[in-house]
């Protein structure tokens, strides 16, 4: 699954032309019929009953001095057939919900699934337990042989947690347990938020909003829209922030239970290993992006001289250089993105062209639809499917192709086993962010200067909200983390206090963060299912902004190898697979390369706004 832009702001419904956008939603009949469809019910049958023969088959022989590589092999095929028919279910159970959690059925369906599915992982536990265990040197032994080779990285990376697992009466125990633990948290914060309803007064009437429209509002020219706005959604918040707080400390706190039995040494370790990342890499990343804080202020310095104001607030972050009543509908976007792709490449055109093609994107705005944006890999045998309310503006162009460069990403990766189809996260945005940059640059060289400086603003302000913002999110979840454990519960004024510390250390003293915005981190989604994942974000567009450079001196030279690199899928670790192309992502001054095309971007700015000025 691609990632959930789960902060980026969208335009309200009250400016959309519903009946443009009816009939852009997916179709999901290469998954499943209906929700009642019967083959749901037989594909879970199927499931577990291929479950219990494997683990007949398997169990006792994986940690064994007589495992062969053929063994070894003929487990991991049948393994990884298991797991396409449980992705296939789990896939489309989240793809109806995601399209309309108000629907009591979708929740319904989700909840069954994933109690079935721990069933069968139940039954498939052991597999994973002994190839843990299994001894060193059996298996380094058998990884020589070439009939293993399209799965060293699968069999290396599920080792990687050898120090963390439990026996395997426990790991059932915490598997079981999940559905009615955090799992349930987690889908108990989607639908809150999802249900909240933001009350703001336009134009003289009373108006009920959801999340993403309300955070759209942020993107309004008229200040004391934006104002209201942002005092709209800490009012919404707020009202619902006993829940949500306790929500919050309850999958901490999980997650310092869960830490403990594994023998964690820190709150972050188990993402980093996830990642196939080491702490100091991480650490390095991190540290560039925070170096690079003084960017942001220097940029909105500029920005404030242009809107004319004597002060930033958090709700001008977003505020448009200049009001424009221009709209982009769904087909002008379309036409947009396919062409910046086929600039690029052929190949990457024609794979995103098949999205609108075949029905795989639904785009269309709805109540009870989940915010944000993403794109879901489902399985090597089928295609990717794209979420995101498309809202008739500019913006909505970039968030467009970003998913659709996962969507790319995921397409060019079928070739791959569903084992080694999904890349690990830091390089999971590579496709996306490249995308963006793609469209970008397209857009800019039909603009005039007005239009260049507004989308040089947008892409500054999308590059800041991916580098340095993630990177101050991830400052403020090490914080709660190891705040929750050494201060037990904490208060929403206490988690407020450390959300305002990270945030407002990135713009430095050229926005303030206005008390209202202390509650803002509550529906941040990706803190409550995906504890670490921000720094991904920040790791993989510095890599884009690296690459990009690379593609500029490289010019059409560069396309095969960042083909070969959306080819590859999870095949290898980030390390290596960046390694083919010559990067170390351990050395510094690979990051600060990239941090340089961010300086650039803003060091253009400056000139076109000199220009401007000049006018």
């Amino acid at each position: 699954m691609g990632n959930q832009r789960s902060d980026w702001p969208y335009v309200s419904s009250k400016e959309i032309d519903m009946s443009e956008m009816t009939d852009v939603a997916w179709n999901l009949e290469d998954l499943f019929a209906g929700v009642d469809d019967p083959e749901i019910e037989n594909s879970l049958d199927k499931a577990m009953e291929r479950a219990q023969a494997f683990s007949m088959l398997y169990r006792g022989r994986i940690d064994s001095d007589d495992l062969t590589a053929q063994t070894l092999l003929d487990a991991i095929l049948e393994l990884e057939q298991i797991s396409v028919m449980q992705t296939k279910i789990g896939c489309y159970a989240m793809l109806v919900f995601s399209a309309d959690t108000g629907n009591p059925e979708h929740g319904a369906l989700m909840q069954y699934v994933q109690e079935r599915g721990t069933q069968i992982a139940l039954e498939l536990l052991f597999f994973e337990l002994e190839l843990m265990a299994a001894k060193p040197e059996i298996i380094e032994r058998l990884l020589e042989d070439e009939i293993l080779a399209d799965y060293r990285h699968f069999i290396h990376s599920a080792r990687l947690f050898r120090d963390h697992k439990l026996p395997e009466a426990e790991e059932k125990i915490l598997e079981e347990k999940a559905n009615t633990g955090g799992r349930a948290f987690e889908r108990l914060f989607e639908e809150s938020i999802s249900d909240i309803e933001f009350k703001i007064t336009i134009d003289g009437e009373e108006q009920t909003l959801t999340e993403p429209e309300v955070l759209a509002l942020l993107k309004e020219p008229d200040r004391e829209l934006r104002k209201n706005a942002a005092a709209s959604l800490t009012e919404g918040l707020t009202r619902n922030g006993r829940l949500l707080t306790f929500i919050f400390n309850t999958l901490v706190y999980d997650k310092a239970v869960d830490d403990r039995l594994r023998r964690y040494e820190y709150p972050e370790q188990a993402r980093n290993l996830a990642n196939e990342l080491d702490r100091d890499t991480v650490e390095t990343v991190i540290s560039t992006c925070v170096e690079g804080y003084p960017l942001v202020a220097r940029y909105y310095d500029v920005k404030r001289n242009v809107l004319g104001y004597d002060k930033l607030y958090h709700y001008d972050r977003y505020a448009p250089l200049f009001e424009s009543k221009e709209k982009y509908t769904y087909k002008q976007a379309q036409e947009v993105v396919l062409e910046s792709f086929g600039r690029f490449s052929d190949d990457i055109r024609d794979a995103a062209a098949e999205f609108f093609d075949k029905n795989w994107i639904d785009a269309a705005p709805r109540k009870a639809k989940r915010g944000g944006a993403f794109c879901m890999y489902v399985t090597p045998d089928l295609h990717p499917y794209i979420l995101m309310s498309y809202l008739n503006r500019k913006d909505d162009i970039t968030t467009l192709a970003h998913e659709l460069g996962h969507g790319v990403h995921a397409s060019l990766s079928r070739g791959q086993s569903l084992f080694n189809f999904s890349s690990a996260l830091p390089v999971a945005e590579l496709a996306s962010t490249f995308g963006e940059m793609l469209v970008f640059e397209s857009l800019v060289s039909k603009s005039n200067l007005d239009e260049k400086l507004a989308l040089y603003a947008e892409k500054i302000e999308g590059v800041f909200a991916t580098i340095f913002r993630q990177a101050a999110m991830y400052r403020f979840e090490q914080a709660l983390h190891r705040g929750r454990r050494a201060l037990g519960e904490l208060t929403s004024e206490q988690i407020g206090e450390m959300w305002q510390e990270n945030i407002q250390a990135m713009f430095g003293k050229s926005v303030e963060m206005g008390d209202e915005h202390k509650n803002w981190w509550m529906y941040v989604n990706h803190f409550i299912g995906s504890p670490f994942y921000v720094y991904a974000y920040s790791f993989g567009e510095l890599l884009v902004m690296a690459l990009y450079s690379m593609y500029r001196r490289e010019g059409a030279d560069f396309v095969p190898k960042y083909i070969e690199l959306l080819k590859s899928g999870g095949s290898c670790s980030p390390e290596e697979l960046l390694g083919r192309v010559g990067i170390d992502v351990r050395d510094p001054e690979f990051w600060q390369g990239g941090m340089e095309v961010v300086k650039g971007l803003v060091a253009d700015f400056e000139k076109l706004y000199a220009e401007w000025s000049a006018k």
